[in-house]
This record gives C-alpha cells, structure tokens and sequence, in this order.
C-alpha cells in the first residue's frame, strides 16, 4: 500500500513557517499587481475557479517588469478568464477519454501521465488544467489503483508525473513513489513535468535531489516560457539538478504578448542551452476555458518560429507542437496541412490516421506583440 496520503510544500500543517512566508497572500499580491481592490472586483471570482499563488521572489520579479512584463502577464488574474470563447475547448488536449483510471493518462502504449497533484506554487493563467485544481487530491487508494495498473500494463515503459507540480509534494513522498515505480520491472524511466525551478528555485534543496535518485533514471522537465524567468537564483537551482546527475528538458508554451516574438524564443532557448538544459518542445497554446488572451492562430505562430532554425545549433531547437483536441497526442505544428474555414488537417504517417482541427480566427487574440521580428 502507498504510505499514506500525498502532503503537499503548501500545506501548512506539513512544512517549516519558513516555507510559507516564501509565498504572498492574496491581498499582498493583488496590491503588487494593481488589482481592483473592491470585494466584488471580477479578478476575485476569477481566483475562485482557478487560484492565485505567488512566490515572493517572482512576485518581485514581475513588478520589477511592469504590466506589460512576461511574468506580470502570465501570473495576473483578469475576469476576462470568467468569460466564455468561441475557441474555448472544455477537454482541450483529448486527456478524458485516454484516462483508464482517474488520475491516470495513457495516449500512448509506452507511455503513462500520472497526475499526483492538482496543485502549484503558482498558477499559470494560461494553464490547460484550469478545472478545480486542488479540489480532487489523488487519494492512497487512487495511486494504489494507478500504479497497480501501471504494473500490470507491460507495454508502459514510462511513467510521467505531472499535476499540478509534482515539486509541491514533500521530500519523503516523491522518493517513496519513486522508489514504488522502480520496482516494475518493465519500465525505463521516470519524467517529471515541473515549473517549480523557475517560479520558487528555493524548492531545489539537496532533499530533494536526494529523493530523485532513485533505481530508475529520472528526467526532469522544466517549464521556462521567457529568459527573464532565468535569474540567478534559478540559474543556481538548475545548477544544483545537474550536480546531481539529472538530465534536464524544457517545454515552453508560446503565449501571445508573452513570448510571441523570434528574439525573445531564440534569448530563452540560447540560455537555457547555455545552463545544460535541453529546449524539448514548444507548446502551442491549447485553448482551455479562461486563457483566451494568451491565444494565436497557427500561422502566427509558424510565423514566429521559423526563423529561429537560422539562429539556434540543433539542439537548442525545440520542436514546436499542437497537442491535438482529440487525444492523439503531440504533433509538429510545421506537418499540419492548411485545409480552408481556418481547418487544418493532420494525417498519422503509421496509421494513416486523420484528424482535421479549426483553428481560432485572427481576429480572436489581442494585438501581437510589437516587438515581433
């Protein structure tokens, strides 16, 4: 049996007073942000549905930059995220009928996503997992039955620990999962998908290095979306990943008036090249309820990367990708084939498979960013 219910870094009852006053409150960091004030101001329902959390640190670093700074953008909460899109898509990667168990994903053969929390050290406005985060907590017995699937699926040769943040779980609980993993014998490895490194670096402690060694290999994938993101507090934590002998990734998700701007991808992948991080993949935006600002059509976005294979050695290029609405799974944007009515159509080159997907139309975002090369 799994020992005991998973406890998370922001559980107050479960971590030093030291931990918690690395995080603002609400009301501090609504004042940081220049949010309404009034207890009937939209931004407040808006944090309702999907929470604000912000470490200190990065709140200081996205008030340094202003309102129309990467991180500002992408940490502020708007009632906007209240209001229904026409691009809105309520399971916008196709993760509810891949799902055999709650709480677990397979899309592929090889490969399973287990969600071990619905909780962050800070929410992403433009997150795809924006319905009730934190409220449905895996349960002992939902990793018992997830894992004992896993075991009995031999085809799975990776499992992949997403969230929410894995990084919110404390030290002991990621290890004694990570060691349970380890012991079927059929897998290869094990990824954990995390943003933690770049918003709460203080996270990056030798406990938890420790905890992620473990009989499998263990692959961590970061989550940096602007080279502003990479302070030297954050350049330290990645240094302290590799000292301990872990491989390192990085996703990026292209946000409109975030990183929607050739120079600004090429700066963030150069560096983070530069800090032994492999840029892995560039994430379209998928169109979850509420992130509608942060959208752009394909064309804008193919528009936009092109350039960069001019600018960056091999492996700083990220391949970009579209996680496709109906639960296929990741493909490269550049192989979709532009149909008319905004549709593009993707054809698997192994099955032959067909998905045909409508794009947003260009109108649909806001202004792009003016600094676009």
């Amino acid at each position: 049996m799994f020992l005991g219910p998973l406890q998370q870094t922001h559980n107050r009852k479960s971590v030093p007073s030291s931990v918690e006053t690395a995080f603002a409150g609400v009301e501090e960091a609504a004042a940081t942000l220049r949010l309404d004030p009034d207890p009937a101001a939209a931004w407040r329902r808006a944090i309702r549905r999907f929470p604000m959390r912000w470490p200190r640190p990065y709140l200081r670093l996205a008030a340094a930059q202003g309102e129309a700074g990467p991180v500002w953008r992408m940490g502020r909460p708007e009632g906007d995220e209240l209001t229904p899109d026409p691009g809105d898509l309520p399971d916008p990667v196709g993760e509810q009928g891949a799902s055999p168990l709650p709480f677990l994903i397979c899309k592929h053969p090889d490969r399973a996503l287990l969600l071990i929390t619905g909780r962050c050290h800070f929410y992403c406005r433009f997150c795809f997992r924006q319905a009730t985060p934190g409220e449905r907590e895996p349960t002992a017995t939902d990793l018992d039955a997830a894992i004992a699937w896993i075991e009995q699926t031999e085809a799975v040769r990776e499992v992949i620990l997403s969230g929410g943040d894995p990084l919110t779980l404390a030290d002991h609980r990621l290890a004694t999962l990570i060691a349970r993993l380890g012991a079927i014998d059929h897998l290869d490895t094990v990824r954990i998908h995390t943003r933690a490194p770049i918003h709460h670096p203080a996270r990056v402690t030798a406990g938890l290095t420790t905890a992620l060694t473990g009989p499998l290999p263990v692959w961590l994938c970061l989550h940096a979306n602007h080279a502003s993101e990479l302070t030297p507090a954050v350049e330290e934590a990645i240094g302290r990943l590799r000292d301990a002998g872990l491989p390192l990734l990085n996703q990026t998700v292209l946000l409109r008036r975030v990183n929607d701007d050739t120079d600004a991808l090429a700066a963030l992948f150069r560096r983070l090249y530069a800090l032994g991080v492999r840029p892995y993949y560039l994430h379209h935006p998928d169109r979850a309820p509420g992130n509608q600002r942060f959208r752009l059509p394909i064309a804008e976005g193919l528009a936009v990367v092109a350039p960069l294979r001019h600018l960056l050695p091999g492996p700083a290029l990220p391949t970009y990708v579209i996680d496709l609405p109906d639960g296929s799974g990741k493909v490269p944007v550049a192989a979709l084939t532009p149909l008319d009515g905004n549709r593009y159509r993707w054809e698997d080159p192994a099955t032959g498979a067909v998905v045909t997907l409508r794009d947003i139309d260009a109108a649909a975002g806001s202004p792009p960013s003016p600094h676009r090369r």
